[in-house]
């Protein structure tokens, strides 16, 4: 993007220690700023302090260089070759520079010529550079014979790193006196990273109390570094990786929070802390005295210290770092939560600790720390807490994709906290709010308040604060309420949660107090106007209503005037925006209609009405058909019903018989000892079958003791046809 004024330009990438950071570049005429999007360091270049700008061609396509009259060098890369005519107009306008395109060596070799130029060592080939080292990475610097090692700080972020390069320095011929390999060691000495702590630091602070790393440090400032010394551990902190301060009151006004936020962190093994938290007392006061005159705080600090200072520890130390980072200390702003203070308790995973807003972003101390800028907040979300009714979760979701929970937050901050997040107008998640609506903090503040939009919940949350009213009346319209039966069944009285010795009688219902009978009234009619709770299926889902198929010889549906209008403009909408997906082509088509004027809209409209006047009467048509299709059905159904019956009267009624499961196997078949020979015995048992027929059967001890003596022959397979059958094989018998 660019104007008369200013050029920007998006993924611009800047190295550091071998990783590469993604951010925002914008040429003024005051000068250069680069943000990087993932810390949100600010690197300021002022126009008068430039002293050379160079271009180059990258493997990530051109670099621009740009060099400071201190000796400070700053490279961006991931412009097009496109941007350098605009570069250079702009800089030969504003900077009265030349932007001068510089090639890089790529013969491959070895040996060369090694510069030192500033805060860089420059190896050059044919007088053309091949590589530049920045000496601030340097770590460790080791000498042998004719060698010079070089150690490398390392950077988490880097997938690949440098961690040692050696270089081979032949002795001087010319000039024997001179040790060339100690000359390159004092070079790279004299702007490498490495704290050497010489000389007497300018104040300790004794036993300060550390969170985060926990234990208790002496604090010793040096003109460039801080000193943690502890009885396990020793930390050194160059000042230049200080990205902000913060002073922040803890909830119980008795303690104070300082936030010292690191970049690189500091690393303790595989640990790293991002964050250095000291904690303080109000009530503790010093008196400190500098190991330094009063010109030199003068001349150096600009009056900003003094060579005495007493008061609170937490003032005097916030004073000292400030004016040694030289870095503002930021404090919480506006935002009062439901305390009067500006720290809401709640929890982070495991850990419980306080969340501030603060008016460009959220901090949370302490475990673990937790800095969020409003510049890379996505939306925030305000979700019903998990373990009680008393509490909700506040969820902030990043660009990255990265969502951090604050939980167990009392209900009575969600107003405070509901409306700081519609001041500062941050996108809510569950609120509906459109992305267009919120702020684009990479850029400047503006754009106008919105409607605020209604929300139940919280206007339901901020009358119960208000109200006072008790959780536990609030549970119990999401909870089962106890039903006690009376014995006689004319009705249910609602069981008293909290009065175990309540007892129902007439003679003293006139001597209850009022709230009694109130809240027995509330919650009779709580019960009578709860939903009935939906029955489970057997994989514990809930029975849901089979949808209706669709019929397919119904008339299709009217269209509005914005899908007919949608319909015949889709196939130009796809030809304009070619990559765009079908939400995006709705969102589009949406804006345009909106930008319609209403003699645009006036021929869609008519039309809409048209199909509206089509779809009724062939709503209309179509009912009446179905209505003559259900009744022949009806009188066919009603035919088949008749004939059914018919057929039912005319059969015969069998008799019911025993089931062979009920009387078992062989009930009604007969033994070969049971069958005699003579007519007599046939007689016989024809009379006492008929007895039988007439008595019902009776089981008694004599038959079981007969079954028992007498020893059955098999039962024949096939039950006889009847007794006529029976007598003609007995009188085969006896033949």
């Amino acid at each position: 993007m660019s104007s008369g004024d200013t050029l920007e330009f998006d993924q611009i990438y800047q190295e550091n220690k071998g990783a590469m950071y993604d951010g925002r570049l914008r040429i003024s005429k005051q000068g250069i700023v680069f943000k990087n999007n993932k810390t949100g360091k600010v690197d300021n270049l002022s126009g008068t302090d430039l002293n050379l700008t160079h271009w180059f061609r990258v493997a990530r396509g051109y670099e621009l260089k740009v060099g400071l009259k201190s000796g400070a060098v700053f490279k961006y890369d991931g412009f097009k070759e496109s941007d350098f005519d605009k570069l250079s107009d702009f800089i030969n306008k504003n900077y009265k520079m030349r932007l001068e395109e510089k090639e890089l060596s790529v013969k491959g070799w070895n040996w060369g010529t090694a510069k030192f130029k500033g805060p860089l060592l420059s190896f050059d080939i044919d007088n053309m550079s091949a590589f530049e080292i920045p000496l601030g990475n340097v770590s460790h610097c080791a000498t042998s014979k004719n060698e010079v090692a070089l150690e490398f700080h390392q950077n988490d972020d880097a997938d690949v790193s440098l961690m040692e390069m050696r270089f081979y320095v032949p002795p001087n011929q010319d000039n024997p006196e001179i040790d060339p390999v100690q000359a390159f060691h004092d070079n790279v000495m004299d702007k490498a990273d490495i704290i050497q702590a010489t000389g007497d630091a300018i104040c300790i602070f004794k036993e300060l109390q550390c969170l985060t790393p926990r234990g208790r440090y002496d604090v010793r400032i040096y003109p460039t570094f801080l000193h943690l010394h502890g009885k396990t551990f020793d930390y050194k902190l160059p000042y230049t990786t200080v990205l902000r301060l913060f002073l922040l009151p803890h909830k119980d006004q008795r303690q104070m929070f300082f936030v010292v936020s690191l970049d690189p962190p500091i690393k303790q093994g595989q640990t790293r802390y991002h964050f250095l938290i000291l904690q303080f007392s109000k009530e503790e006061d010093m008196t400190l005295e500098l190991s330094l005159s009063e010109e030199d705080c003068a001349d150096k600090f600009e009056g900003k210290l003094q060579k005495e200072m007493s008061g609170p520890v937490y003032e005097i130390v916030s004073r000292v770092m400030k004016s040694m980072v030289n870095r503002k200390i930021t404090v919480p702003g506006s935002f009062k939560g439901n305390s009067g203070t500006s720290a809401v308790s709640c929890s982070h995973k495991a850990g419980a600790g306080f969340l501030y807003p603060l008016e460009r972003g959220f901090i949370y101390v302490h475990k673990p720390p937790i800095h969020l800028r409003f510049d890379e907040i996505s939306c925030v979300n305000f979700a019903r807490g998990v373990a009680s009714n008393r509490t909700f979760d506040f969820e902030i979701e990043t660009k990255s994709g990265t969502t951090y929970t604050f939980s167990s937050i009392e209900k009575e901050e969600y107003g405070k906290l509901f409306d700081f997040t519609t001041n500062k107008k941050l996108r809510v998640k569950n609120r509906g709010k459109n992305l267009k609506d919120s702020v684009n903090y990479d850029e400047d503040m503006m754009g106008s308040d919105d409607d605020a939009q209604h929300d139940a919940y919280m206007e339901r949350v901020k009358a119960e604060a208000a109200a006072g009213i008790s959780d536990d009346d609030d549970s119990s319209d999401d909870e089962e309420e106890d039903v006690d039966f009376n014995p006689d069944g004319s009705g249910s009285d609602i069981a008293e949660e909290y009065d175990s010795n309540a007892s129902i009688s007439s003679s003293d219902d006139d001597e209850e107090d009022e709230e009694k009978k109130e809240r027995k009234k509330k919650k009779l009619e709580k019960a009578k106007n709860k939903p009935a709770k939906r029955r489970k299926t057997s994989d514990g889902g809930r029975k849901r209503k089979k949808r209706q198929k669709k019929d397919p010889n119904a008339p299709k549906k009217s269209m509005t005037a914005f899908m007919l209008w949608l319909n015949a403009t889709r196939s130009d909408l796809r030809k304009e925006n070619p990559d765009a997906s079908i939400g995006e082509i709705g969102k589009i088509a949406g804006e345009k209609w909106r930008a319609m004027g209403p003699s645009d809209k006036e021929e869609w409209e008519q039309k809409a009405k048209e199909d509206k006047e089509r779809y009724k009467i062939a709503m209309e048509e179509y009912q009446a058909k179905k209505e003559e299709e259900g009744s022949s059905e009806g009188e066919e159904s009603d035919q088949a019903e008749k004939k059914s019956k018919k057929t039912k009267s005319s059969r015969p009624k069998s008799s019911p018989t025993k089931s062979p499961s009920k009387a078992g196997a062989g009930a009604n078949y007969k033994s070969k000892e049971y069958i005699t020979s003579d007519s007599d015995s046939d007689s016989s048992n024809s009379d006492s079958d008929s007895e039988k027929e007439k008595k019902p059967k009776k089981k008694g001890k004599k038959a079981k003791k007969k079954s028992e003596d007498e020893e059955e022959e098999p039962i024949a397979s096939t039950p006889p046809e009847s007794e006529e059958s029976a007598d003609d094989d007995d009188d085969d018998e006896d033949d």
